[in-house]
């Protein structure tokens, strides 16, 4: 899968020097399994080597942009006997490659970026979003750690007190409050998001060069300079979270509820 290409789980489309890629699992909310993320990693690398691209947007189809990693691929892996820690080690390190890539990467955010949403969100090297997006990091509302970047990167991106805020409450906050931070670059209303996204992606592709991809791999050592060592010990802390027991019994109490709406509806 390379240009123009429709996936089970991932749209790639090139439109001039950038490549647009859009999450594909509607019906889930864009909830991350193993074949989207193996996609994803996929067009890392077709990205990173095809002299015709110089940016990738990263977006949704359907209600949302991303509600996180898929829960019910969570329990399976368990039913298995499988920590899903190993899982979320392929989705850190595919959160990684797009932080450290030579070409900028642009999420694209509408409906609701949560938990693994918003960690491939604080990957990526810009953030616009549309007008009533709901943004946060979600994990302890069923009662799971973050294991993607969230611990390590919200921080950086909106500050120490209102990272502390999102990760200690599970709260979701308009993108507008979010933005206010400093982190998400536009919010505009939901009709103008794809166009928005062309116009910020193309600000890019006008610098594109030897001497933009020389300052991203600067600002990505300066950042990055604690952040190997973070992101292990924030799987470590999924890990030995899960272990408990106490996981795996709210994420079946979430999956429950859902159900049980889709029934009454």
């Amino acid at each position: 899968m390379s240009r123009n290409e429709t996936h089970d789980c991932l749209q790639v489309e090139q439109r001039g020097a950038i490549r647009w890629l859009r999450l594909n699992r509607p019906a889930q909310r864009n909830a991350l399994n193993r074949e989207l993320v193996e996609a994803l990693t996929e067009q890392i690398t077709h990205a990173e080597t095809d002299p015709q691209t110089a940016v990738v947007a990263v977006a949704g189809n359907g209600p949302s942009f991303c509600a996180g990693g898929d829960l019910r691929h969570f329990l399976e892996l368990h039913q298995r006997g499988r920590n899903p820690v190993h899982f979320l080690k392929t989705v850190s390190d595919c959160f990684s490659r797009i932080e450290a890539s030579p070409v900028p990467w642009v999420a694209v955010l509408h409906g609701h970026a949560v938990a693994g949403g918003l960690e491939l969100a604080l990957a990526c090297d810009v953030v616009i979003a549309a007008e009533g997006t709901m943004i946060g990091d979600g994990h302890l509302n069923n009662q799971l750690l973050p294991a993607a970047g969230s611990s390590t990167r919200l921080a950086r991106a909106v500050g120490h007190g209102l990272c502390r805020w999102l990760l200690l409450t599970g709260e979701l906050l308009p993108a507008t409050e979010l933005a206010d931070a400093g982190w998400i670059l536009r919010v505009v209303p939901a009709d103008q998001l794809d166009q928005t996204a062309e116009t910020v992606c193309a600000r890019l592709v006008e610098r594109a060069g030897p001497a933009q991809r020389s300052l991203k791999a600067l600002l990505h050592r300066i950042d990055s300079a604690d952040t190997v060592r973070a992101l292990h010990d924030e799987l470590e802390a999924f890990a030995r979270h899960w272990d408990t027991g106490q996981p795996q019994a709210a994420v079946r109490a979430f999956l429950q509820h859902r159900f049980s709406q889709r029934e009454v509806r």
